[in-house]
């Protein structure tokens, strides 16, 4: 039973308002003391022709039989709705029990296809810190979609193409030495790009040269196609291994290379609509009157910029997939770029465009530390995650903690300590790298959500064998019981926030504050302490459960296993 739901069926049969208008006004008061729900009837006065403390005063009296309702207060011109507490414990509790991790979930989705493209690392470049933050968030939307009923895809957009290919071939045939690359490809590649920059800048004839071979590579030249196959078949497995550290998994990598086949039509396709104009010898699509630069389709040489084939991508989507949303975790520096792209095709008249959705993030900020693949100053993602394993295993030890598989442990821990930073705040803010906050075991952290599900495992494995299955909820009620229940019962409308507003954060934000309210709700009733009496063990126990399975599902779609004992 939906309580919200059951108030707003019985104010529209009361008030003959439409279920949606009801459904609009109805609130949640800031404070408990104030109920559970309001409704302004202000909107009444005028049909009714009677003041709004008056029509509250006697809708209240209709109401306050209601045997979901504790009672109904008229406040001036509202009504304070106060639930039933022992109906909404034993309602909820047994309801997110029978449906388990289940519970919160949706088929709103059904039937309609989200593509979520994120991470898209360049190859032959180290995968960095900063990378982190879209695959952060995209694979948390990739979840988040998922458990509404979408079906998804994720895609890895690889920068594979351009000129700086062209530059790393050139850097190869000089200073690569294949033994040394396969050993560790990630690196001694970054050398010998470094190295290429460095040398330019005294060499700027270099710099001419990478644009041949990038031009060859465009032509199908076979060396510099093998060797860009090369380069790119050693990063996927670089890259993989540390997506495989993040339990990320993508259903395509298809790169800018992918798309290089299908930018002609594009350009055909914007002639053909008129929208092509020359600028400086270039082609491009002119968007002054949204006071935005124009959007390039073609360089003053004839070549297609990365614009194209973004285009392109999104045309080949539409046309593979029938998307309802194509979504792009990618860093708001590109922002400008987006718009460009996202009014050529609406000027283009395709009309599925509307579902292109640009979502940005703000910037990871090491201190004295810079992320220019140019200058080689750059911190690999796979040694950070190594090192939050190391030092969450450090924390284990010293805290004397006994658990069975300390690596297993040490490496859920450490690594749903870096997702959960990445996804603690709203994605455009950006984040300070702080390893005493990421590990901070009884601060807003991942540690501390996790702590949280395993004392209540405990609590669980400490119960044995008692059978809580029907318990007599009424006998939980208590103003941490039910405050937790509530936020228990706002699982579903959490996660329905974060697919809305494309923000991870607010399941993030939920399942803290449901830890939070699971901490003083077991140290303000005891469960299995001696003099608890059975029957109010088991209804303590059921909830607790219940908020076990909660907590787990909420950290899922972060990305965060969970751990057993802590």
């Amino acid at each position: 039973m939906d309580f919200k739901e059951h108030i707003i069926e019985k104010l529209t049969e009361l008030t003959g308002l439409q279920t949606a208008d009801v459904a609009k006004a109805v609130e949640t008061p800031p404070d408990e003391k104030l109920g559970d729900l309001a409704f302004p009837c202000f909107p009444l006065a005028r049909v009714l022709r009677k003041a709004p403390p008056l029509i509250a005063k006697e809708l209240a009296a209709q109401l306050s039989s209601d045997e979901l309702i504790c009672r109904v207060d008229a406040v001036g011109g509202y009504l304070n709705f106060f639930y039933n507490r022992a109906a909404f414990i034993e309602n909820t509790v047994k309801a997110a029990r029978s449906a388990g991790e289940d519970w919160g979930r949706s088929d709103i989705g059904k039937g309609r296809t989200v593509l979520v493209e994120y991470s898209s690392p360049n190859i032959a470049k180290p995968f960095h810190i900063g990378h982190l933050f879209s695959t952060a968030v995209g694979n948390s939307l990739a979840k988040i979609y998922k458990f509404l009923g979408y079906n998804v895809l994720s895609l890895n957009h690889l920068g594979d193409w351009g000129t700086q290919f062209g530059k790393l071939i050139s850097a190869y045939k000089r200073w690569g030495d294949r033994e040394l690359i396969e050993k560790d490809p990630i690196n001694e590649l970054l050398k010998i790009y470094v190295r290429f920059h460095e040398e330019a800048e005294t060499q700027p004839e270099l710099e001419d040269e990478a644009r041949e071979y990038f031009k060859k590579l465009e032509d199908g030249d076979g060396e510099t196609t093998a060797l860009w196959k090369y380069f790119k078949d050693l990063s996927l497995v670089e890259f993989k291994r540390v997506y495989d550290m993040l339990g990320v998994e993508f259903d395509s990598y298809n790169g800018e290379a992918f798309y290089s086949d299908k930018m002609d039509e594009v350009v055909e396709l914007l002639r053909a609509k008129g929208l092509l104009v020359e600028s400086d010898g270039a082609q491009v699509v002119d968007l002054s009157d949204l006071n935005i630069p124009p959007c390039i389709i073609l360089k003053s040489d004839g070549a297609t910029i990365y614009a194209t084939r973004d285009i392109a991508a999104a045309l080949y989507r539409h046309r593979t997939y029938n998307f309802d949303k194509n979504i792009y975790v990618v860093g708001l520096p590109q922002a400008l770029h987006f718009r460009q792209i996202f009014e050529v095709m609406k000027r283009a008249g395709w009309e599925w465009s509307k579902g292109c959705e640009y979502v940005g993030f703000g910037l990871v900020k090491l201190p004295g530390k810079a992320m220019s693949t140019r200058h080689g100053d750059v911190v690999f993602l796979e040694d950070v995650l190594n090192e939050s394993i190391e030092k969450t295993k450090e924390i284990i030890i010293n805290n004397g903690s006994s658990v069975d598989d300390i690596d297993d442990v040490s490496k859920k821990i450490g690594i749903g300590a870096i997702l959960y930073t990445f996804l603690k705040n709203s994605r455009e803010k950006d984040i300070v790298f702080s390893w005493d906050t990421m590990l901070d075991f009884d601060g807003d952290s991942a540690p501390y959500c996790m702590y949280g599900y395993a004392r209540g495992r405990s609590i669980l494995r400490k119960a044995g064998d008692i059978d809580y299955s029907n318990a007599d909820l009424s006998l939980a009620v208590s103003d941490d019981a039910y405050t937790l229940v509530k936020l228990l019962n706002g699982f579903g409308g959490a996660v329905t926030d974060a697919a809305e507003r494309n923000e991870p954060f607010y399941v993030n934000r939920y399942v803290t504050n449901l830890v939070k309210a699971f901490n003083k709700f077991y140290n303000t009733n005891p469960i299995m302490k001696s003099g608890v009496d059975e029957e109010t063990k088991k209804a303590r126990l059921a909830i607790v459960d219940a908020v076990c399975t909660v907590i787990k599902s909420a950290l899922a779609l972060l990305g965060i296993s969970v751990v057993e004992s802590m």
